[in-house]
């Protein structure tokens, strides 16, 4: 069973975060959080965060499995973007230049690679059968 989490109006482009979630997009998760860690970029520490709470959704949700046993994996990393704060700058001769702050949602969504396993497997006995 999949568990998801969602950062939203992160303060930061869509284009920024994404180049992070790449990074961790199909991993297992203890790996994604090492990797996150240990990143420079300034979204990496949100991205950490939103993985943590990605997991204890799907400790939640499914009760009485441990996270090692079960091993998790980051099934889902995207980053879309938000709204746009709209701004201006004072520039020479009289003119202003455009500033465009931009905002993202972050969605991260964890899955166990074991139960999608089973399922697979259930789900080809019973082709098999017809």
């Amino acid at each position: 069973m999949k568990a998801v989490a969602r950062l939203r109006n992160n303060k930061g482009s869509a284009r920024k975060a994404r180049l992070v979630l790449d990074l961790i997009r199909g991993k297992d998760v203890e790996e994604a959080l090492n990797i996150l860690k240990f990143n420079h970029k300034h979204v990496s520490k949100k991205v950490e965060k939103l993985l943590e709470s990605a997991i204890n959704n799907w400790e939640q949700k499914n009760e009485g499995m441990r996270v090692e046993e079960s091993e998790l994996y980051v099934k889902e990393a995207y980053a879309d973007g938000a709204s746009v704060l709209k701004r201006f700058q004072p520039a020479p001769f009289g003119r202003a230049y455009r500033i465009r702050k931009r905002l993202s949602h972050i969605t991260i969504v964890v899955d166990s690679r074991i139960q999608s396993q089973e399922m697979d497997e259930v789900s080809e006995n019973i082709e098999t059968e017809e």
